[in-house]
């Protein structure tokens, strides 16, 4: 009875209410909230040697409806060794949005101390939308949405065709399921999780996109959140649209940052002895492959997507000589030279310029469904110009035009996240992809957290990425004990 009662207590919290309808009450969603849950072997090999355990959880796929259609979530578990001192579940996510989740309890286990580690039952998920949890799949005929839109008018006329085309795809294969692959509804997934599992409250990590859904979770479930721990934040107040404009400036300085290190070892890389000439090699490439798409290997890269294979690079400053060598190729094929890419090069070409071995649509599901954005292509345009002079690589990239301008409007409004509930940020000063003040930002919409600044390190995802004692003690000591820094708390690179 216990139980009973504190699920039918959770329905009450952060239930949410969707545009134009309410969300069921708890006597209509109480079965997915009781449901059996049952283990079995993963059937995938890194999970079953881990000694994992999945699962499938029934979730309504509209929870205004739940009498109608439901899906099936994925979960995997890595139990708990220390039952003595079991603090409860953690649920964890990669990023993205897009990231499969059901291996990053994987990750979370290696890059905590097993002091830490062993008082959880690490659950990983695998969101909705997203690999074994009822996959969108638009067949697209690239792999996602985000990049450039080329050099001129012709180049973004181009862009603005491509988006609206796989808008078109998305609604023509997967039909209105697509409005209900929301972050607003992971959440509620994560909550019908946390309920099946027989706990009274989870704990959490996020990474870059899966800190929103964490923020998220804790604003529409606050009494349902323990330990959060949300690494390279967003900021909701910026999310999705003004998140990727916010990565124009830094990775344009992240770009100079590389240009030099490149220009001194030039004798290696032959690009440039400084970094006025690396960076005017690279905008050059940019131009010819305007003009004529650069063969590499089977593909041939255009300007559309020759900015996005450095994007990829840059988050972290140990990948410099990787990018170098990569430009390296790039300038030889550009010069008729023929050229073999590197594996993980020509996987990655083979994803970004074919969307094979998938497409990265459920992404866009989850980014269009969260939050509406601009629909007139000149307003992308203006923006576009606007940014050229100080963002030559990255403005026509971060500014965009992308499917979200062609796709149905959200059911729900964009969520305002503004709670005390306690959580540690984790963020780096020089981060690409989310930056400094996005994190700032979200640290002061939950004023329960605390802040801890990674100095004068360019990298995204830090927690078990970068070895840091000062962040690794935070994030230990406070999944283990409770216990936040008293203030903010500044790290250096070790």
């Amino acid at each position: 009875m216990k139980r009973v009662a504190a699920v039918l207590a959770a329905l009450t919290v952060g239930a949410g209410v969707l545009t134009g309808t309410g969300v069921a009450g708890a006597e209509t969603l109480s079965r997915f909230y009781e449901q059996a849950v049952e283990w079995k072997a993963c059937g995938d090999a890194a999970l079953d040697q881990a000694g994992a355990q999945c699962a499938e959880i029934t979730v309504p796929l509209d929870y205004s409806e739940p009498q109608a259609r439901t899906i099936k979530v994925a979960i995997s578990r890595l139990k708990a060794t220390d039952t003595k001192r079991r603090r409860g579940i953690m649920l964890s996510n990669p990023g993205g949005p897009g990231g499969a989740g059901l291996h990053f309890m994987l990750y979370i286990r290696g890059a905590m101390t097993p002091e830490v580690s062993s008082r959880y039952d690490l659950i990983g998920m695998d969101p909705r939308g997203i690999g074994r949890s009822a996959a969108i799949n638009c067949a697209w005929p690239i792999g996602h949405m985000l990049w450039s839109a080329g050099l001129d008018r012709a180049g973004f006329r181009d862009a603005v065709r491509t988006q609206a085309d796989l808008a078109r795809r998305c609604a023509r294969k997967e039909g209105d399921r697509i409005a209900h692959i929301t972050t607003r509804n992971t959440a509620r997934d994560m909550d019908v999780v946390r309920a099946a599992l027989g706990e009274a409250k989870l704990s959490y990590f996020g990474m870059s996109y899966g800190t929103y859904l964490g923020a998220v979770f804790t604003q529409m479930f606050p009494h349902r959140s323990d330990r959060i721990v949300l690494d390279s934040a967003i900021d909701p107040a910026a999310y999705m649209a003004g998140s990727i404009r916010n990565q124009g400036p830094i990775n344009e300085a992240a770009l100079d940052e590389w240009a030099d290190w490149t220009a001194a070892r030039d004798a290696d890389y032959h690009l440039g002895t400084t970094g006025r000439q690396v960076r005017a090699r690279v905008e050059g490439l940019i131009r010819q492959a305007a003009d004529s798409p650069i063969r590499i290997g089977e593909h041939l890269l255009d300007e559309h997507f020759l900015p996005m294979t450095l994007f990829t690079l840059l988050p972290d400053a140990r990948y410099d000589a990787h990018l170098a060598a990569r430009v390296r190729q790039i300038a030889d094929a550009a010069e008729g030279k023929p050229v073999r890419p590197t594996k993980d090069f020509d996987d990655e070409l083979r994803f970004t310029l074919t969307g094979r071995p998938q497409d990265l649509s459920g992404q866009a599901a989850v980014i269009c469904g969260d939050a509406a954005v601009p629909r007139d292509p000149q307003w992308y345009w203006r923006n576009i110009r606007r940014s050229r002079a100080s963002q030559p690589v990255f403005g026509p990239y971060a500014n965009n035009i992308n499917a979200c301008a062609f796709w149905p409007s959200p059911r729900e409004p964009r969520t305002t996240v503004r709670n005390g509930i306690p959580a540690l940020i984790v963020q780096a000063t020089r981060d690409t992809r989310t930056v400094y003040r996005e994190g700032v930002n979200l640290h002061r919409a939950m004023s329960g957290s605390r802040l801890v600044t990674l100095q004068d390190v360019r990298m995204h995802g830090i927690f078990g990425r970068l070895p840091n004692a000062c962040v690794g003690n935070a994030v230990n000591t406070y999944f283990r004990d409770g216990t936040l820094p008293a203030a903010g708390l500044t790290c250096h690179a070790d």
